[in-house]
């Protein structure tokens, strides 16, 4: 491999960051990208001081609530590094999109508010990363609020997940006491001359714990105490550090700080570039791995979004470059169709706002326009070297709707909106056999989809519908050829409904009607929607 691309492969760094809602994931994000220089001033989410808002936030609707609704890809350079972050939501109605994107990051940034400790959807997102192996760090944020003892969280994060941690740094106090963080590492403890509400960079000042005089100028006497009784318990009764442990998944590099007013955060960004990984290698479905040095380049789609640009109203395929060199103008193999092609307009990403590149190298992510030949999962690969990816998990629809259009005369719009959104895996449209598109079933994973769904509609397509709930909640595929739900003994309130790639499958009000289904059905393969992420 010519060695200007290996450097450049080595140098990339690609991480999701994942929490709870309101746990400060996306502060966090704004925060590395204004240390890392990509903007000149933060301004808070949801903060009175500031109107602006989180660059990751671009979606309209995200800047209305102040929630993540859709994942962000956000690129780039600091100190050498070339970085890619993958920003996700929060909330679990939307957590379909947040699997979907761990897929494509070789570490995971895991954010937890010191004063609730790990919530449901912080254990979620952890099962995931654990069963792919991937390295997680995490940010124990929000201690400018009154905060839990920083052992019991460490307790609690070992207990939870059964793994290890180490603190990178510790906090001096909490809410009103917060005082700043202690650098293990350089034993120093870094504090601040200046306060601004976390819209500019800090300057830290830096005081050797050994200093006593020094430290009980700057903390008093009694915190100075408490923090070398708890760094001499640190150094003697916790665990070593070990980076291959680390970056095993074994090992979580713990540090605490506020991303909200930037304590601990340039350290964070430093030591995390240091100890995370280069593109890792991927599987394919053979069983066979794929390196990032390969010489031939690979990628997969894990995201499709419609209307990111509503001039233009296009449609972006995001790319995970997994080995080699991309170069803008050359012919790739699209797996899935056996077609070559150009990816067309190939992209740099930072949220919304992009630029077309010439270049891409394994690790980075980019996006292509897609003019509706992708889908989620779609291998793109060097022509006469095909290989494929293993499929990323689709996941069954927990909640299903009747949706139906209001206005005939807008019946293309209709058509097209929900295709095109429906493309993007987020939610999944079910139709009646033989009937039209004026009427559809909408099933997601989370009902807030709904929401996304009907402001999108009008906003993007100028279209309303009316919603009717459905008491459904299980999804069947049928395996049988040829299916027809009037040569079988179902219950009257099953649903026979096809997917827009004609596939048969049956909905349920419950697991006991599919149990039912299946005893008086000898002959009726059912079988559940492929997930792997329990």
């Amino acid at each position: 491999m010519d060695q200007n691309v290996k450097q450049q492969i080595e140098r990339r760094r690609t991480f999701a960051i994942i929490s709870h809602p309101d746990a400060g994931k996306t502060t966090l994000t704004e925060k590395l990208l204004l240390y890392g220089g990509a903007i000149r001033s933060a301004g808070s989410v949801k903060g009175k001081q500031s109107d602006r808002h989180a660059v990751s936030d671009w979606m309209e609707l995200e800047r209305q609530r102040g929630i993540s609704v859709t994942s962000s890809v956000l690129q780039f350079e600091y100190e050498g590094y070339c970085i890619n972050i993958l920003d996700t939501p929060g909330h679990q109605d939307f957590s379909e999109d947040t699997y979907r994107t761990l897929m494509a990051a070789d570490s995971a940034i895991m954010v937890i508010d010191a004063a609730k400790g790990i919530e449901p959807q912080t254990r979620k997102l952890f099962r995931v990363c654990a069963r792919r192996g991937i390295p997680i760090f995490t940010f124990i944020n929000k201690l400018d609020h009154a905060a839990r003892d920083p052992f019991d969280l460490l307790d609690e994060l070992e207990t939870e997940f059964g793994i290890s941690t180490y603190p990178m740094n510790w906090p001096v106090g909490s809410g009103a006491t917060f005082r700043g963080v202690y650098d293990r590492e350089t034993r120093e403890l870094l504090t601040y001359d200046t306060y601004h509400g976390g819209a500019q960079r800090l300057e830290s000042r830096r005081c050797p714990i050994a200093d006593e005089a020094a430290l009980d100028a700057l903390i008093g006497a009694e915190a100075r105490q408490a923090l070398q009784e708890q760094t001499e318990l640190l150094d003697g009764a916790g665990a070593e550090f070990d980076l291959e442990q680390v970056r095993l998944g074994r090992l979580s590099p713990v540090f605490f700080g506020s991303a909200l007013h930037n304590f601990g955060v340039e350290q964070f960004l430093e030591s995390f570039l240091k100890l995370t990984t280069p593109p890792l290698p991927r599987r394919t479905d053979s069983g066979a791995m794929v390196n990032p040095l390969d010489e031939g380049f690979s990628a997969f789609v894990f995201k499709i979004q419609a209307n990111m640009n509503r001039a233009h109203r296009d449609r972006i395929s995001f790319l995970r470059v997994c080995s080699g060199h991309f170069l803008r103008g050359r012919e790739y193999l699209h797996v899935q169709s056996g077609r070559t092609m150009r990816l067309p307009q190939p992209q740099q990403m930072m949220a919304q706002e992009r630029e077309i590149l010439d270049e891409a190298f394994a690790g980075d992510i980019i996006g292509v326009f897609d003019p509706g030949v992708f889908a989620i999962g779609d291998t793109i690969c060097e022509v006469g070297q095909p290989l494929r990816f293993s499929g990323i998990p689709t996941f069954a629809p927990e909640h299903f709707a009747v949706i139906e259009q209001i206005d005939s005369m807008k019946r293309k719009q209709f058509a097209k909106g929900m295709t095109e959104i429906a493309q993007e895996g987020a939610i999944q449209i079910f139709f009646y056999p033989n009937s039209g598109m004026e009427q559809v079933i909408v099933g997601v994973v989370g009902v807030l989809q709904y929401d996304v769904l009907k402001f999108r509609m009008k906003s993007e397509y100028g279209v309303e519908f009316r919603q009717r709930d459905l008491p459904h909640e299980l999804i069947r595929r049928v395996q049988n050829p040829g299916f027809n739900a009037s040569d079988f003994n179902l219950p009257s309130d099953v649903l026979w409904v096809r997917d827009v790639r004609g596939g048969d499958l049956l909905i349920f009000n419950g697991q006991w009607t599919v149990r039912w289904a299946e005893e008086k059905n000898e002959g009726l393969q059912l079988h559940e929607f492929h997930e792997d992420i329990e």
